[in-house]
């Protein structure tokens, strides 16, 4: 999703002398050392004085060791993935039994984390043959063998040589992508992080459980607390990477003249809190004890009622996080070093999490709904620049009207890792928490608690120029969120097609139609299969779903529409589950263009496959707890997902989420500056091109829908 536009021509601040014989011989130096030292507290760990219990220590230790290991081997196997749903094989039934009996009943958060594989490092030959194939229906002919030769050279000579150091880096080090891709693609990137990496989630569609703002703060506050103290995952057959999740509180992007650095402080019992202009500190705990809703409500209103103004500086200070990155590090290192602001600065980047109550009210409200929601959206993705904590892993926003959401950071998790978070939060608050008939928290208030802390500031500096980049970029960004309510995935599953599948031939329909072209298309999918895995990309224009658009526009038969429909839609989900289980294309050419920096030698082939600009950026956001959500008997507790900025500058990002049977949401960005996108025609096109597949896979669909004209949206 944002990271596309991290991804696109990022620049590498490496000399040539990044890697020798000498720092080679030294990482080695260091594998070694660390496990010899890993090696030895194991054996200290069974050093007991009678022999017999040593002997009984060992054999344990052996057995775990064995367990660990067969499982390892078991979810090693990704060829179920590829298997027709109704069509398993017995191997793959074989195996499924097989990881049940090795699997825990009641699985820890980070229980698998040893026994999940390591991502495998590609052959060069198959990335590139993958790669050329998903380049050639966007590339003329003469394009297109001008980039067979230079992949053909690549082959030939530097890449073997970069493959070598891949592999060297696959054998020692536990994810061979994960580190680079948080340090390149994120922490170096000078650009403001609001809108170009950031992104947001929203609340409930349809309701919001109360309007008193106050109390909407209590009960999200103290759902996320609940979600930060769950050490168990839900009960799945195969299990996920949990590293996302270390990150996920007590979290703060710091910034730096180069580079930023996640820093992760212990569990902390206190929030920050924003409000017209004034910072606070607000505990949580009292004694050890989390403080009720109502009380956590009661404290909130204390800082809504607080009538003292903002110190000289406060009010604007965190556009700093919202601007460029390295006027923001000097600043720090200049103003926030020592004293009265290091501690106020102290309190926000150790928080739990940042806190924003919003004097503006936000949703699906009004005589205008739709604009309604578009404003919502950019209230959460920039706000006014200056009310969020950009740098935080995540910030909550509370509104005046009760409405909340969120901003989160990109560099420590990716989008699924936050949505879990923030399913949880919207249904423990609505249907665990709840509130009295007069809409505040229950629980009871013990008074005798302090008031929340003011923040205290001494700031000479002017946040102007910070403010100034951000308000700019802010302004540029067009945004449209519309509910698809014609159909969902349910009549999607009954054609036999795959809802994603479906979505992203829509999308490639739609854009045909917006820009009468083709381009290179960015999917998000997970690599959590496999230890400390993020993502990979799914470049979901191919010649298969381009071979169906020129059919469809060019008004070809019915029956051939359809079949080069079905056969786009299988191509699709054989890329995903490709990209899924290891064997993507763009995560290892990025590897492979960090090494050959590091290396200090250029390639013409990775020099332009890395800056070839992805005009449609895509992401589903996942539903994962949907047991969470009494759909059947409360149907208008639907979450409306969440979105992310422009990718491209002349290009659209567009997220997505696919919400029980009958509802799509859609998020669309693009920029204003931009005489060639329109966030609102973009979004029309969608749903026409959503319904015009439909009624090609379904022709009475469309009559049906004529009878029933209450479904349009």
């Amino acid at each position: 999703m944002a990271e596309a536009h991290q991804a696109v021509a990022f620049q590498f601040t490496i000399t040539p002398e990044g890697i020798d014989l000498h720092l080679s011989y030294q990482a080695l130096s260091q594998i070694y050392l660390s496990g010899l030292r890993s090696w030895k507290k194991r054996i200290s760990r069974i050093k007991v004085s009678d022999s017999n219990e040593c002997e009984k220590i060992i054999i344990s230790h052996v057995i775990h060791r064995t367990h660990k290991f067969c499982l390892k081997l078991l979810l090693s196997y990704h060829r179920w993935m590829f298997e027709l749903h109704g069509r398993i094989s017995t191997k793959t039934k074989v195996w499924a039994t097989l990881v049940r009996l090795l699997s825990s009943r009641k699985p820890l958060l980070y229980s698998y984390q040893t026994s999940l594989p390591h991502l495998p490092v590609p052959s060069i030959k198959d990335t590139l043959e993958r790669y050329l194939e998903s380049v050639k229906p966007l590339l003329d002919v003469d394009g297109f063998q001008r980039m067979t030769r230079l992949a053909a050279e690549f082959e030939k000579s530097l890449g073997n040589r970069l493959q070598k150091y891949l592999k060297l880096k696959a054998l020692w080090a536990t994810n061979y992508v994960s580190d680079w891709w948080e340090e390149y693609v994120y922490l170096r990137s000078r650009s403001p992080i609001m809108v170009n990496s950031n992104y947001y989630g929203m609340d409930f569609l349809y309701v919001t459980p109360t309007s008193t703002q106050a109390a909407r703060a209590g009960n999200t506050i103290t759902a996320l607390f609940l979600y930060r103290r769950k050490s168990r995952i839900p009960g799945t057959v195969i299990p996920l990477c949990a590293a996302q999740c270390e990150r996920m509180f007590n979290t703060t992007r710091t910034p730096g003249e180069e580079t930023d650095v996640l820093q992760h402080w212990q569990d902390s019992e206190f929030v920050a809190v924003y409000h017209r202009g004034r910072y606070f500190r607000l505990w949580v705990y009292r004694a050890g004890r989390l403080l009720s809703p109502r009380e956590i409500q009661y404290q909130i209103q204390r800082i809504l009622d607080d009538p003292s103004p903002p110190s000289p500086g406060e009010d604007k200070l965190g556009a700093l996080t919202a601007g460029n990155r390295t006027p923001w590090a000097q600043m720090r290192k200049q103003f926030f070093s020592s004293g009265v602001n290091k501690r106020s600065l102290d309190c926000i980047e150790k928080a739990a999490f940042f806190v924003t109550l919003d004097d503006q009210e936000e949703g699906m409200m009004g005589e205008n709904p739709s604009v309604n929601l578009d404003r919502y959206a950019k209230s959460l993705l920039h706000g006014k620049c200056y009310d969020r904590w950009f740098d935080k892993s995540f910030s909550v926003v509370v509104y005046k009207n009760g409405k909340n959401g969120l901003n989160a950071e990109h560099s420590w998790a990716d989008a699924p890792i936050v949505a879990h978070l923030w399913e949880f939060t919207l249904a423990t608050d609505a249907f665990h928490l709840g509130y009295t008939a007069d809409g505040n928290c229950k629980g009871e208030i013990e008074h005798s608690l302090p008031p929340p802390q003011r923040l205290s500031w001494d700031i000479p500096l002017q946040v102007s120029e910070s403010l100034a980049v951000a308000q700019a970029l802010a302004d540029d960004v067009d945004c449209h969120v519309f509910p698809f309510r014609e159909f969902g995935k349910g009549r999607i599953k009954k054609m036999k097609l795959s809802p994603d599948s479906f979505v992203q031939l829509a999308l490639q329909l739609a854009y045909y139609r917006d820009r009468g072209t083709f381009c290179l298309t960015y999917e998000a999918s997970m690599t959590r299969l496999f230890r400390e895995g993020r993502t990979e990309t799914v470049r979901s224009s191919s010649n298969e779903s381009c071979a169906f658009v020129l059919a469809l526009e060019a008004g070809e038969d019915r029956e051939h529409c359809h079949k080069l429909l079905r056969k786009a839609a299988e191509k699709h989900q054989n890329l995903y589950r490709l990209a899924m289980t290891g064997s993507g294309i763009d995560r290892h050419l990025f590897c492979l263009y960090v090494v050959s920096k590091y290396l200090g030698v250029e390639s013409p082939f990775l020099k332009e496959v890395l800056s070839e600009p992805w005009r449609l950026s895509t992401s589903q956001t996942p539903v994962q707890q949907m047991e969470l959500f009494d759909l059947v008997n409360h149907p208008e507790f639907i979450s409306l997902g969440g979105g992310f900025g422009p990718v491209a500058d002349d290009g659209y990002g567009v997220s997505y989420i696919i919400m029980g049977e009958e509802m799509i949401n859609f998020h669309v960005s693009c920029k204003h500056s931009c005489t060639e996108t329109d966030s609102h025609k973009f979004g029309s096109q969608i749903s026409q091109a959503m319904m015009d597949l439909m009624t090609l896979l379904n022709p009475d669909f469309k009559e049906a829908t004529k009878a029933n004209p209450d479904k349009q949206s």
